[in-house]
């Protein structure tokens, strides 16, 4: 096993995806549903800090002007580079400032967080074999997530109370999907 940020021994992670604000209730929302996982996604995220584990904030950036972005035609401009949208949500923002120095801040331009980022090496660096998986969408940046760790080989674990979707339906498949597809553990 390979050193963690706080020095402690772990071969598991957390992936926090996207609890921004545009996400939660600003400019591509997920609404109620991302409110209503807040207080259990900062619990997870205080947990792993202080047990050791290593962290990601795997935060969605844009620019406004890039017009050949695949997404700049699905959906309307959001997580801007510069702007407010960007900040984490609610009490993740506070946990964040305090515990910056033992989070790792990723920038991600696409639905998965390993794609086009430095996630993967960091993650083996570190001995890490396990993700443990929350924020929104669960059935969009979730997702596409889960099953590029699945096809590297990783541990994949959602916790169901700390995942949300602006689409129900979407929500209940993905959850379907990670338990009976990806054979994730989901847990509540």
């Amino acid at each position: 096993m390979v050193l963690g940020m706080t020095g402690a021994h772990t071969t598991k992670a957390l992936i926090v995806i996207d609890y921004t604000v545009d996400f939660v209730d600003g400019k591509l929302p997920c609404g109620q549903p991302a409110i209503d996982i807040e207080e259990r996604l900062t619990e997870l995220t205080e947990a792993f800090i202080q047990q050791g584990h290593w962290v990601v904030m795997a935060v969605d950036l844009h620019d406004e002007a890039d017009t050949l972005h695949p997404e700049h035609r699905l959906f309307p401009p959001h997580n801007i580079r510069g702007t407010e949208g960007r900040n984490l949500y609610g009490r993740l923002q506070a946990a964040y400032e305090v515990n910056r120095d033992r989070v790792y801040w990723m920038d991600k331009t696409r639905y998965s967080a390993f794609c086009g980022t430095d996630l993967e090496l960091q993650l083996r660096a570190r001995g890490i074999t396990e993700l443990h998986l929350v924020g929104v969408c669960t059935d969009i940046c979730v997702l596409h997530t889960a099953v590029d760790a699945y096809h590297k080989g990783f541990q994949v674990t959602v916790h169901e109370d700390a995942v949300a979707s602006f689409n129900p339906a979407g929500h209940a498949w993905a959850l379907d999907h990670f338990r009976n597809v990806l054979g994730a553990t989901v847990i509540s």
